[in-house]
């Protein structure tokens, strides 16, 4: 088995040599580990690159594209298996790349994703929703469960996400260009193309944000504007469903725990996603419009 990784980076600091000292310990070393960084200024990507096993691309900040960048990378490696990770992930023990990298004895698999634990200095709200959507239980399915899974059929994250490199090319490869969600979008090729998906909660990284309300709206708004333009792609999948069902649980179990106060602040987190997401949604429809009209 040949295992190549792919981790693109802005000025990603001390973080990164922290994750190439995971990666370097891990149980299932890969072959080796590409990193696609976007003209940092601090070193960071050059220091790494002089690590046996790693190999530096730049590519112009402006022209990055999370489809694109990422596809142009993994043509760019040579492994059977092909990891992306993001730079302020890290391995939560020595085995997690092994773990990952096990369902993949099933021909049929073609995509795998890893849980993501909170860091320790994440809000109540952050932890409680990864622990929701990454749980340690582990699954498989494939396009016959998308009416029963809904949106989570397509929920694997490149924060830490494996795939069958022939897989991946005969699926057509990540949409681009696109602001985000390129990884939701390839579950949903390779579903529709045969294959399985699998999700391993024993196969963990470290990773959470803080985000403030303005960030949160401006993360949602590019996520609203991508489910937009690919709506008819994603079939009866409904992302509003689901984040009411996630804000009931959140939100019960703040109160639950006392915690009244992180309580209100997830409310005004969830409001300002939900109004970033429909205001992405409707600059999408108007996009598309003026596309369609030739204007």
């Amino acid at each position: 088995m040949s295992v190549s990784v792919i981790i693109p980076t802005m000025n990603a600091g001390d973080a990164l040599g922290r994750l190439l000292d995971a990666l370097d310990a891990q149980t299932q070393k890969p072959d080796e580990i590409l990193i696609v960084d976007s003209e940092s200024t601090d070193g960071a990507p050059q220091r790494a690159a002089e690590r046996s096993r790693v190999r530096l691309e730049t590519v112009k900040r402006a022209s990055f594209d999370h489809g694109g960048t990422r596809d142009w990378a993994l043509r760019r490696t040579s492994g059977e298996f092909v990891i992306f990770m993001t730079q302020d992930a890290l391995p939560a023990d020595v085995h997690s790349v092994e773990r990952l990298l096990a369902p993949f004895a099933d021909a049929r698999v073609a995509m795998a994703g890893g849980r993501q634990i909170a860091r320790e200095d994440a809000r109540p709200a952050e932890k409680l929703m990864r622990e929701n959507s990454y749980p340690k239980e582990s699954r498989v399915w494939d396009a016959s469960d998308i009416p029963r899974m809904g949106m989570r059929a397509y929920l694997i994250s490149d924060v830490f996400a494996a795939y069958r490199r022939s897989a991946y090319l005969q699926a057509g490869g990540f949409d681009h260009p696109i602001m985000t969600d390129e990884d939701v979008l390839m579950a949903e090729r390779l579903l529709h193309a045969g294959f399985s998906l699998c999700y391993r909660g024993d196969a963990a990284v470290v990773h959470s944000h803080n985000l403030s309300c303005a960030q949160q709206f401006w993360r949602n708004y590019r996520i609203g504007r991508v489910f937009r333009r690919y709506a008819s792609r994603l079939e009866s999948a409904s992302e509003m469903g689901e984040g009411v069902k996630l804000f009931r649980a959140i939100a019960g179990r703040l109160l639950a725990d006392g915690h009244p106060l992180a309580c209100a602040r997830f409310a005004g987190d969830c409001a300002a996603r939900l109004l970033g997401n429909r205001l992405g949604r409707l600059a999408e429809a108007r996009a598309m419009r003026r596309a369609g009209s030739g204007t």
